[in-house]
């Protein structure tokens, strides 16, 4: 590291703080003096998607997020719940140590995900993903979904008035 007053490039180190994705050390140069921080951050490999009409470009968190993000629009969940997902699904993409991914693992990690969270979201990421060419596509995946069971995840009842759920099982419409 340089020394960022005289250019120097001996420091002692101060203090070292870890966090989940950076290590930060406070350092000292031995030359002037000067103290300033440095942030370690470890590389992650790049994951390289292969696409479906044989293209390949780099995974872009962000493009996945967006996606996420639209699908979720306007859904009562958890602050930073599209984020958690795409930090899942970049894990397990690394954890599987290849250099290149199809985009259909992607799209059905995704749809996993989205599944167990907000059911909603799930059909909406379903019918672009998937390209839904008619209502009979929609309704096919509604009804696989039908099949499962609770229409609303613990994460979405804890964010509803205590009598919400109540009121939906029983079939009255909720008061606006």
């Amino acid at each position: 590291m340089r020394c960022t007053q005289c250019g120097n490039t001996e420091s002692k180190v101060l203090d070292t703080r870890d966090g989940n994705l950076v290590i930060r050390r406070r350092r000292e140069c031995l030359r002037c003096g000067s103290r300033f921080s440095t942030l370690e951050k470890v590389q992650a490999p790049v994951i390289n998607v292969i696409k479906q009409d044989g293209r390949i470009e780099e995974f872009k968190r962000e493009k996945l997020l967006i996606g996420i993000r639209i699908a979720l629009g306007k859904r009562v969940l958890p602050t930073g719940s599209a984020e958690k997902i795409v930090e899942e699904i970049e894990d397990e993409l690394l954890k599987r140590g290849r250099e290149e991914i199809s985009s259909r693992l992607i799209g059905e990690l995704t749809m996993n995900a989205l599944r167990s969270l907000d059911r909603v979201a799930y059909i909406r990421f379903a019918s672009v993903y998937r390209d839904f060419a008619d209502e009979d596509d929609f309704r096919d995946a509604v009804e696989s979904l039908k099949t499962e069971s609770t229409s609303f995840s613990n994460e979405q009842l804890i964010l509803l008035p205590p009598d919400h759920s109540e009121r939906r099982k029983r079939g009255r419409p909720r008061k606006t």
